[in-house]
C-alpha cells in the first residue's frame, strides 16, 4: 500500500545512490509513489530506469552545477551511498564515501531545495565506537544532523538481504550464518536479523515522505521490518 495521504503529485525528489542495494529499491519506491511527480537521481553513469517523472543528473563527483530555473527545486532528498573498508582499500579511502562524499551531497542537495533528508547510516553508528566503520557512519550522522534541514531521517539496518551488482563475499557469509540463527534472535536481539534491502527502502520513504516537523530521526531494522509489512499489507 502506498503513500494515500496526498492525490496530488506535487513533491520533486532526488536521490544520490541509487545504483546501489538499498537505493535501486528507494528509486523504485518513489517512481511508484503517486504523491511524487518528479525524481531526479544524482548519478556517476547512466541508469537503467525509464519513467515519465525520472530525469538523472549526471557528474562524475556527484555534485549539482547550476540548477536549472524550470525545474522543480527537490524538497526531499534521499542519500545511499556508502561502502566498506575492503572495498575502498583503505581506512582513508572509505572516509572519502562514507563521510566526505556523503556529507557533500547532503550540502548540495540542502543548496537546492531538499528541507527533508534521509540517509542510510548502519547499525551500531558512532562517533565513538571502536570501529572505524562504525565511527566514520556516527561522524556522518553528527554533521548532517547540523546542517540545518527541517527534518533527518536515518536509517540503521542490520545486515542487508539482496541482489547486487558486486557482490560482498562477507555479506554471503554472514548472510549464511544469519539464516541458521535468525529464529532465535527476538527481542533485543531482532534488529541485528538480516533485513532485506527492499523493506528498508519502503520504511524510509514513507517516513520521510510523511515528514512534517523538524526532528532527528533514527529506525533500525526492528521498525523498518515492522512498517514494511503493515504497507504492503
Amino acid at each position: 500500500m502506498k503513500n494515500t495521504q496526498m492525490n496530488t503529485t506535487d513533491k520533486a525528489v532526488i536521490i544520490a545512490g541509487a545504483s546501489g542495494l538499498v537505493g535501486t529499491e528507494v528509486l523504485k519506491e518513489l517512481l511508484e509513489d503517486e504523491s511524487v511527480g518528479r525524481v531526479y537521481a544524482l548519478t556517476r553513469k547512466d541508469l537503467p530506469f525509464f519513467h515519465s517523472k525520472f530525469e538523472q543528473l549526471k557528474d562524475e563527483q556527484l555534485a549539482i552545477h547550476n540548477w536549472e530555473t524550470d525545474k522543480p527545486l527537490p524538497t526531499f532528498g534521499f542519500i545511499c551511498l556508502g561502502t566498506t573498508r575492503k572495498q575502498a582499500g583503505s581506512k582513508e579511502n572509505l572516509a572519502k564515501i562514507d563521510y566526505d562524499l556523503v556529507c557533500q551531497v547532503a550540502k548540495d542537495m540542502k543548496a537546492n531545495g531538499v528541507k527533508h533528508l534521509a540517509v542510510v547510516s548502519s547499525l551500531g553508528a558512532s562517533p565513538h565506537s571502536p570501529s572505524h566503520y562504525l565511527r566514520t557512519k556516527g561522524k556522518m550522522e553528527a554533521t548532517l544532523s547540523r546542517l540545518g534541514f527541517t527534518s533527518v531521517l536515518f536509517a540503521r539496518p542490520g545486515p542487508l538481504k539482496g541482489l547486487r551488482d558486486n557482490p560482498r563475499a562477507d555479506e554471503a557469509i554472514l548472510q549464511a550464518i544469519m539464516r541458521v540463527i535468525r529464529p532465535f534472535m527476538r527481542g533485543s536481539l531482532a534488529k541485528y536479523a538480516p533485513i532485506r534491502a527492499s523493506m528498508v527502502a519502503k520504511a524510509m520513504t514513507h517516513t520521510l515522505l510523511e515528514a512534517n516537523e523538524d526532528s532527528i530521526y533514527f529506525i533500525d531494522s526492528v521498525e523498518m521490518r515492522r512498517q514494511a509489512e503493515e504497507l504492503s499489507n
